[in-house]
């Protein structure tokens, strides 16, 4: 469980931090591209999910959020003896309490990486996190035996 607190914490703090430095660094709505073509850096506020679906509606993100953080706590320490689906249980909460952290603090969500190569949602470490721990746990579950 250990392992688990120590990836959950490290990746929830290089969330924070980046979110921090675009805000400091980049105007709101303004972008500055890394990879021509590729991907740039968006300061965007998102009060919303995932292309910003129930706009404003940060109450019932709360109710969610704070479900889904005792759901995944709990299978933490069900799993706690099975590495692998730590790390995906490790990932989501890690996306979890990085945008809960944006919610409860701002209001919004702070996302900043843009695809220039496909018209995809602007998105965050903390989505990245929710996203690929999602794909390890269902990965995962498949590979189960029983």
């Amino acid at each position: 469980m250990v392992f688990s607190a120590v990836i959950i914490i490290i990746l929830t703090i290089c969330d924070q931090l980046l979110k921090h430095w675009i805000v400091s660094t980049i105007a709101l709505g303004a972008s500055r591209t890394v990879i021509p073509q590729t991907l740039a850096l968006t300061n965007l506020r998102n009060d919303g999910a995932a292309w910003s679906m129930l706009e404003g509606r940060q109450g019932f993100f709360a109710l969610i959020t704070v479900i889904a953080i005792m759901v995944i706590s709990y299978f933490i320490w069900r799993y706690r003896k099975n590495g692998a689906m730590l790390v995906g249980l490790s990932l989501v909460m890690a996306g979890t309490l990085g945008n809960f952290i944006d919610r409860l603090s701002q209001g919004y969500v702070v996302d900043m990486f843009e695809t220039l190569f496909i018209n995809f949602p602007i998105f965050n470490i903390a989505d990245v996190c929710l996203t690929v721990g999602v794909v390890w746990l269902i990965i995962c579950i498949l590979r189960e035996k029983d």
